[in-house]
């Protein structure tokens, strides 16, 4: 059975406090942690986008796994933040990796579940014996209006997923999405920031989605919570995965490993996708693990993973760790954030 035979992650290494934004806009930072349950979050340096991540990433899935690039024959990238409108972050990726010519690539957006889409397409292929290996990547630099609440999650980080049908550390067993047209968040082309939709944005699109699409995965699997011993879902803040986990009848043990945005904020398309690394960096052969990504818009993707005996083989800390990069911090203040993520430009000539 096919599914994922390396995996690899990138966080920066920069953070910035919801105090610090809080104390900025003159709001209460207490409430506002409260609110969201976000401690702190990653913020992407002047040189770093969605193209540097997704290449950091790619890389540290090939340090685990070192297959030869060419043998790689799609990458397929999904985000919110690609650098260019119109050329794909996909084919600077492949020419990093020294990846072959003859390659299916392509950019993908689904707001926050694109590089879940990616990993079914590539496991798609895989099945129809198009490739032997693919990676799928879901990777942002999220973008916050100034003062608007989205700025105390919308972060930056991403992971590879390299995807085949040998050596696998972690079975795709079943997949399956849900979709609808509910706008709960949005960006219009040349607008800097997204806009959402307020109360669209919690029972309407996030809980219904990604109950629906974790309901559908177990029915599929003949599974209940129970069966499972890691969930991870689409984090958009820490309050909304953990209360549908609740609601599904997952336990805290079984979620807590793959919770990462109160410490790194909401990665968006990499959000789900660097839980489940999280996951995989401590689990064990026979594990089982339910992964469900949520993107706006509105749809959810669902896996139910099976951990082989392959994983105890690999060497994971061949390339950082989840924990290694939550260990590795920079603190900045606003004037540097509001530097790095161009929110103010340096030396522009205004007059």
């Amino acid at each position: 059975m096919s599914g994922i035979v390396s995996y690899g992650s990138y966080i920066p290494k920069y953070r910035i406090r919801p105090e610090e934004i809080a104390r900025v806009w003159g709001e209460d930072a207490e409430k506002i942690k409260n609110g969201i349950y976000v401690i702190s979050k990653s913020v992407p340096s002047p040189d770093e986008d969605v193209a540097t991540i997704s290449v950091e990433a790619a890389r540290n899935a090939l340090k685990r796994r070192p297959i030869n690039p060419k043998h790689i024959g799609a990458i397929y990238i999904g985000s919110e933040s690609h650098p260019y409108a119109v050329k794909p972050t996909a084919t600077i990726v492949a020419s990093a990796l020294g990846a072959d010519f003859n390659l299916f690539s392509a950019d993908y957006e689904f707001a926050c579940k694109a590089g879940t889409a990616g990993m079914q397409n590539v496991k798609a292929m895989v099945d129809a014996g198009n490739i032997s290996y693919g990676i799928a990547i879901g990777s942002d630099t999220s973008q916050g209006a100034p003062g608007d609440v989205l700025e105390y999650t919308a972060s930056a980080g991403g992971t590879a997923f390299l995807i085949g049908g040998e050596d696998v550390i972690a079975e795709i067993n079943h997949t399956a999405s849900v979709t609808s047209d509910t706008p709960d968040f949005w960006r219009r082309e040349g607008q800097p920031y997204p806009t959402h939709g307020e109360r669209f944005t919690g029972e309407p699109a996030y809980f219904k989605h990604t109950r629906a699409a974790a309901a559908r995965i177990m029915e599929m699997a003949g599974t209940k919570p129970e069966d499972y011993d890691y969930a991870v879902f689409h984090q958009p803040n820490g309050k909304f995965p953990t209360r549908v986990a609740k609601i599904l009848g997952f336990r805290e043990e079984q979620y807590k490993d793959g919770l990462l945005t109160p410490v790194i904020g909401n990665t968006y398309s990499g959000a789900m996708m660097t839980g489940l690394s999280a996951i995989l960096d401590k689990a064990k052969s026979g594990d089982r693990i339910l992964a469900v990504s949520f993107g706006s818009g509105a749809g959810s993707d669902g896996f139910d993973i099976t951990v082989t005996d392959a994983i105890g083989k690999m060497d994971r800390h061949a390339a950082p760790t989840i924990q290694d990069m939550l260990d590795n911090v920079k603190w900045v203040d606003y004037s540097i954030y509001a530097k790095f993520k161009k929110k103010i430009v340096v030396g522009e000539n205004i007059a």
